[in-house]
């Protein structure tokens, strides 16, 4: 994305940079994706368990939007007690390599390096 494509939309959320923060933006987003990217597949509460700080509604939340962005997949197993499990799309596979870039920026910089 140049400044350009922003000049050109008039509206950050109307270019692709805007699409991407929209997609996994936010607090908890990226920290979910990379939970479910080493651990997959998660159950709801091993996640929770996982992130530690999180609400059980904002983590419901959070893994909705990510559904319905296609980021993550959910499979619900007809048993009782329910069981559901969380995984990464083919979709959100293709975002582990910038993931990974940001971790090597944050492990470069985070001393001031």
């Amino acid at each position: 994305m140049s400044m350009n494509d922003y000049i050109e939309k008039g509206n950050i959320q109307e270019t692709p940079f805007g699409y991407t923060l929209s997609v996994i933006g936010g607090k908890w987003k990226m920290l979910i994706l990379f939970l479910l990217a080493e651990n997959q597949p998660v159950r709801f509460n091993d996640l929770k368990r996982r992130i530690g700080a999180i609400t059980f509604k904002t983590l419901s939340s959070q893994l909705k939007e990510l559904e319905a962005d296609g980021l993550v997949r959910r499979k619900e197993y007809p048993q009782i007690p329910p069981k559901v499990e969380y995984s990464l799309t083919q979709k959100a596979e293709t975002l582990l390599p910038v993931l990974e870039q940001l971790c090597e920026w944050g492990e470069k910089n985070r001393n001031g390096l």
